[in-house]
């Protein structure tokens, strides 16, 4: 799923938000979460709650870093596969949200871009111009937030999974600019298609798998949220705010 800046409904108007964020400077980290369990939540797995040790998925002792994971899993496609190789994830922010019911269907991933279309900082709109919060780490600029939403994400198919994540990436504009791969026509983000898009992308995963990707950095999704749970006690990830658009008029 993605989530552009264009539509006015999600204009902010409150100007006591801060124009920017910055993390990981003065002692100020990425503020990590522990994914709570929803309720009715099966805690359980079909064949038990020990994972196969010959998947690695760091200390047993320690919490489960989501976030880590998928950054570190996320910078190899980026490396491997040549439709993502513009992408600098040192720029990305992998975040989490907090899934309310059990649901297995619904919101599993988003990205939210933080420019407007064509990488601009600013949109005018009924005579005010708005900026999109801006987010630093490291002192450079995250262009997009790709948040997952857990326990569902982690409790789809290992194939879903794979799937979710390059659906996602492949809306990073080309030009990494901060906007989204805008296609032609009326469904910009997802062409006509979205069938389409997906079987691409299931495309995308299986070639990268085939081509000798490392198990070290993907056996975490062969496991589902209870089981790494079970492993390591919690499953953290990165929770930032979602950006605001801000009015600049008072600003001037």
């Amino acid at each position: 799923m993605s989530e552009g800046l264009d539509d006015p409904a999600t204009l902010e108007t409150d100007c006591g938000l801060p124009l920017s964020y910055s993390w990981n400077r003065d002692g100020a980290a990425l503020p990590r979460c522990k994914v709570r369990v929803p309720k009715h939540h099966s805690r359980h797995h079909p064949l038990g709650l020990e994972a196969p040790p010959w998947f690695r998925t760091g200390l047993h002792a320690e919490p489960f870093d989501f976030s880590g994971h998928v950054s570190r899993l996320c910078a190899d496609l980026a490396r491997r596969c040549s439709e993502l190789s513009h992408i600098d994830v040192s720029r990305l922010i992998f975040g989490i949200t907090q899934a309310r019911t059990a649901r297995r269907h619904g919101l599993q991933a988003r990205v939210t871009p933080l420019r407007f279309r064509r990488g601009k900082l600013t949109r005018r709109r009924h005579g005010v111009s708005y900026q999109v919060q801006r987010y630093y780490g490291d002192e450079r600029e995250i262009l997009y937030l790709v948040s997952f939403c857990l326990p569902r994400f982690l409790d789809q198919d290992f194939d879903d999974k794979f799937i979710t994540i390059f659906h996602e990436l492949f809306h990073v504009s080309p030009a990494f600019d901060g906007d989204l791969r805008r296609h032609p026509g009326r469904c910009a983000i997802h062409t006509r298609s979205k069938s389409a898009y997906d079987r691409h992308m299931s495309h995308l995963a299986r070639q990268y798998l085939a081509d000798g990707a490392d198990p070290s950095l993907h056996g975490f999704l062969r496991l589902n949220f209870a089981q790494l749970q079970h492993r390591h006690g919690s499953v953290l990830g990165i929770v930032v705010p979602r950006p605001k658009l801000i009015p600049l008029i008072e600003f001037q």
